[in-house]
C-alpha cells in the first residue's frame, strides 16, 4: 500500500508538472500567434422587435385561454397587413417615417480594450444611420488608464458629430473612464442604484527600493530629460519627483473637468469633481443624468415606434485562443467543483 501510495503522488507531481510546462508553451504560443497575425472580425446585427416579439408569442401560447389565442392571432395579422400596407405606401413615395435605433454594448475594463470593437461598430452604423436614426450605448465600465478612455470617447463623438442623437445608458457603473464616456450622449439614463461619476484621476505603483538596498543591490536609473522619468519601482524617489508626479495628475484631472463641463454645460463641476460617485437617484440631483431608466425600458419603449437592431463586432479568434479558452474553461470547472459544490 506504501508503494502504490509513494507511485501516485509522483504520479500527481508528475501529471501536474506536464500540465505546467504545456500551459506555458500555450500562452508562449498565443502570444505569438497574436504578434503574427491580425485579428480580423465580423459584424452581427440581431432584430430586438422580432426577439420581443417571439418572447411574448412564446408566453402568450402557455397563459391564454384557446379563444384569446385565436382572437389574438386575428388581432396580430390584421396588424402586419396595416404594417406591410404602410411599408409599401412609403417605398412608392420614397419615405420612411420609421426610424431606427442601433444598440450597441460596451463593457470597460483598465484598458479600455473594448475600443477595438466599439469603432469597428460604430463605422459600420455611420455607414447606414441617417439623421432621424439614434444610437443606444449600454455602458459599464469602473474607469482605467485615460488615454484609453480618451480613445472610447472620441469613437463616441463620430456619432453626435454626424447629427445622430447618442443615448448611453448606465444600468450598473460608469465611472471616472466610464463617465468620460458618457458625457458624450445627448442624453444620459441610469438605473437608480447605477454608479455615476467619480471625476478625479488616481495613480499609485510600489517602490522596491529599500528593500534592495538592505540587500546591497543598485539599481540604476539613467535618463535624458528633467522629468523624462519621475516616480519608479526599483530607484530611489525624490521629493521632486513626487511633486512633478502630482502635478501630471492634477494637470489631467483639470482637463477631465473641462471635459465634462464642456459636454454637460448644466454640472456643477466644482461639486462633482472631488472623486466622488453617486448612485442614480443621487446623481440625477447633481445633473450626472438626465433619466432614471434601465436600458431595457428604454428599449421596450422604442420597440412601439422604431426598429431596435443590436450591432455587435465579433473578433475572430485563432487555434490557440480558442484551445486556451477551452483549457482554462475546463480548468475553471474543476475548481468551481472542487471549491464550491455542484
Amino acid at each position: 500500500m506504501e508503494f502504490l501510495f509513494d507511485y501516485g503522488l509522483f504520479l500527481a507531481k508528475a501529471l501536474t508538472l506536464v500540465a505546467a510546462v504545456v500551459l506555458l508553451l500555450l500562452i508562449i504560443s498565443g502570444v505569438s500567434q497574436r504578434h503574427r497575425e491580425d485579428e480580423g472580425g465580423h459584424i452581427e446585427v440581431k432584430n430586438v422587435n422580432e426577439t420581443i416579439d417571439n418572447l411574448s408569442f412564446s408566453l402568450k401560447q402557455l397563459v391564454l385561454k384557446p379563444h384569446q389565442r385565436k382572437r389574438e392571432a386575428k388581432e396580430d395579422k390584421k396588424r402586419q397587413k396595416e404594417e406591410k400596407r404602410a411599408e409599401s405606401k412609403n417605398a412608392k413615395s420614397g419615405v420612411n417615417d420609421r426610424n431606427r435605433v442601433f444598440v450597441i454594448d460596451f463593457a470597460g475594463d483598465m484598458h479600455a480594450s473594448g475600443v477595438k470593437s466599439l469603432r469597428e461598430e460604430v463605422t459600420a452604423i455611420l455607414s447606414v444611420a441617417r439623421e432621424i436614426d439614434e444610437v443606444l450605448l449600454r455602458l459599464e465600465s469602473p474607469g482605467g488608464i485615460v488615454h484609453g478612455y480618451g480613445l472610447a470617447a472620441s469613437q463616441l463623438r463620430r456619432i453626435t458629430n454626424q447629427g445622430i442623437n447618442l443615448t448611453v445608458s448606465v444600468d450598473k457603473v460608469a465611472a471616472s473612464g466610464g463617465y468620460m464616456m458618457a458625457c458624450i450622449g445627448n442624453r444620459i439614463i441610469a438605473a437608480p442604484f447605477a454608479l455615476l461619476g467619480s471625476i478625479g484621476v488616481v495613480a499609485q505603483m510600489p517602490n522596491f527600493h529599500r528593500f534592495l538596498k538592505n540587500r546591497d543591490v543598485d539599481v540604476e536609473v539613467l535618463t535624458a530629460g528633467k522629468h523624462k522619468r519621475t516616480l519608479t519601482v526599483f530607484g530611489e524617489n525624490t521629493e521632486t519627483g513626487r511633486e512633478k508626479f502630482v502635478e501630471e495628475l492634477e494637470d489631467v484631472h483639470a482637463l477631465f473637468k473641462e471635459f465634462v463641463s464642456d459636454n454637460r454645460p448644466k454640472v456643477n463641476i466644482d461639486s462633482v469633481s472631488t472623486g466622488e460617485a453617486w448612485y442614480g437617484t443621487r446623481a440625477i440631483q447633481n445633473d450626472l443624468v438626465d433619466d432614471l431608466m434601465t436600458s431595457d425600458e428604454f428599449i421596450t419603449s422604442k420597440c412601439q415606434n422604431s426598429d431596435v437592431f443590436l450591432v455587435k463586432y465579433v473578433l475572430h479568434k485563432g487555434k490557440i485562443d480558442r484551445l486556451m479558452e477551452r483549457f482554462s474553461g475546463r480548468i475553471l470547472d474543476t475548481l468551481s467543483q472542487r471549491f464550491l459544490g455542484p
